[in-house]
């Protein structure tokens, strides 16, 4: 049996998400708290799985790029982690419920993982390291911190799955960015030693001990937090946000086309 088909035995038959594709990305059909319930649920899973958060960044960088779906595609779940992306999808009759990277990691240090629970963190530095130690002194964190460029230095890479793998943690939050955060859950979850639940989050340690600001509650309900984020980064952002809108718009006019010719 191979590896993807005795990982798909874990999850029970009745709490496995529904799975659809919009703008060539893949998105589960489950809600945050049937998320936080199915991994509270999943006590030692058999072999690793792990979870992705794909916003507008994400999706447009998915478009034609066989290697990067992979790793979005082999995710035990893959949430929609953009406001945006989910009102596009109600436009085309699509419900795609919203749960962001950092609510999500915030329900589970709150109200799944518990005192003593080992927990990996793959970070982008140490002083998020040390903030996560003191702001939860009662778990037992097992931290890395990769070099820059790890995406495509294999050495460093390797490394990370091998920590990872070694540690048998309950959870393994890997907090690098993206693409080299699901490119390193990928890793694991082809390995026959590696337990646990990865998450692949972003920047949400760095929200969760207060490290980077989120935007306010009435910013984020009227989908603005992007707004907001360039707001606070606009050097490293502004290219990024910039060159995604027509590529998203791309996306967009495409899934538009084909659905109309697939109901003729």
């Amino acid at each position: 049996m191979s590896v993807a088909g005795i990982q798909a035995t874990d999850t029970p038959s009745s709490a496995k998400p529904v799975r659809r594709y919009f703008l060539g990305a893949p998105f589960d059909d489950m809600a945050q708290e049937s998320v936080v319930d199915l991994i509270r649920d999943s006590r030692q899973p058999t072999l690793f799985r792990y979870v992705v958060t794909p916003n507008v960044d994400h999706v447009v960088r998915l478009d034609g790029d066989r290697v990067l779906a992979q790793y979005y595609d082999r995710a035990w779940m893959s949430l929609c982690d953009s406001r945006p992306i989910a009102a596009l999808a109600r436009l085309m009759s699509l419900d795609l419920p919203l749960v962001t990277g950092s609510d999500l990691t915030v329900r589970l240090f709150y109200s799944v993982i518990r005192d003593g629970d080992r927990v990996t963190l793959i970070a982008a530095n140490d002083l998020i390291v040390r903030d996560m130690e003191l702001a939860f002194p009662n778990v037992r964190f097992r931290s890395l911190v990769p070099p820059a460029g790890v995406l495509n230095d294999t050495a460093a890479l390797q490394a990370c799955v091998e920590f990872a793998a070694g540690e048998a943690s309950r959870f393994i939050f890997i907090a690098i960015g993206s693409p080299q955060s699901e490119k390193i859950a990928h890793a694991l979850s082809m390995r026959s030693d590696a337990r646990g639940i990865g998450f692949c989050v972003g920047a949400s340690l760095e929200f969760l001990v207060g490290a980077k600001k989120r935007a306010p509650l009435w910013m984020r309900r009227i989908g603005m937090e992007w707004a907001h984020r360039l707001a606070s980064d606009p050097k490293r952002l502004w290219r990024r946000y910039v060159y995604a809108v027509p590529r998203l718009l791309r996306l967009l006019s495409s899934e538009v086309i084909g659905r109309r010719s697939s109901m003729r």
